[in-house]
């Protein structure tokens, strides 16, 4: 463990089925919620460290069974988001948030830079390096690649609704985001968001690094995590998008995608 990191505090990186033979590779950022045992609670009262605000509720369960099912590499991160933001740029002043909403976050507030620097020793370059050592090790064999992250998001944002069950994000490279866009707007029963309810922008950091700097087909999905709360619901989800993965993996290979 690393200087931040007691004994007991659990490894930053869960990795699964790291030689997995399918062609994608899952990511996690905001799997967990745990806080490094030198940390405390941040200042952060636990009512609200468990929101949404603290991690990605639902996702992890989603992300484990997809890749289960795919039999495709997982790399999901642990510790809560709220110590370090694994999805932003290791500059960018989101990275350790001051606060998140309305929320203020007492321990990140004029944090000093070897705090801050410790963090990301401790977290954030272990879970970034592992995700560099599994694409690396496919590249090599010559195995192919597309990329996938796994997250989750509120049905209320600042008193606002959110109508999407689903969210497609991608950003310059649309290539696999328009063939499952295509084969989502078949399918009734969802409310697709196309690039909604964010996008990827100079903001994020997983596929701008991991794909987008390799040329790897790439889509981050946003489920509403209302829809995965419990086992059985992550289960269904995670057998819908492989369903629909593999399925654009098909129109990929046949020639059915966007230009970038």
């Amino acid at each position: 463990m690393s200087g931040l990191l007691a004994p007991d505090d659990p490894a930053p990186v869960l990795l699964e089925q790291a030689t997995g033979g399918a062609p994608f590779v899952l990511t996690c950022d905001h799997a967990g919620l745990a806080i490094p045992e030198a940390l405390a609670d941040l200042g952060v009262p636990e009512q609200e460290r468990v929101r949404h605000i603290g991690w990605d509720i639902g996702a992890l369960g989603v992300a484990r069974e997809l890749a289960r099912v795919l039999d495709a590499p997982l790399i999901a991160q642990r510790y809560s988001r709220l110590v370090i933001d694994c999805n932003r740029p290791p500059h960018s002043a989101d990275l350790i948030p001051e606060r998140s909403e309305a929320v203020a976050i007492p321990a990140n507030c004029n944090l000093a830079d070897a705090a801050r620097q410790a963090r990301i020793g401790a977290i954030y370059e272990p879970y970034h390096t592992a995700i560099r050592t599994v694409l690396d090790g496919r590249a090599a064999s010559g195995q192919e690649t597309i990329f996938v992250a796994i997250h989750s998001f509120t049905p209320i944002y600042l008193d606002s609704p959110r109508p999407w069950q689903l969210g497609v994000l991608y950003g310059r490279d649309r290539r696999l985001a328009q063939v499952l866009l295509t084969r989502l707007g078949s399918d009734g029963g969802l409310t697709v968001g196309d690039n909604q309810p964010y996008r990827i922008d100079g903001k994020d950091y997983g596929i701008p690094e991991h794909a987008l700097a390799r040329g790897l087909a790439n889509v981050l999905f946003e489920i509403r995590q209302d829809l995965i709360t419990t086992a059985d619901a992550q289960q269904a989800w995670a057998s819908r998008l492989a369903e629909l993965l593999v399925a654009a993996h098909a129109d990929l290979r046949a020639g059915r995608a966007a230009a970038i």
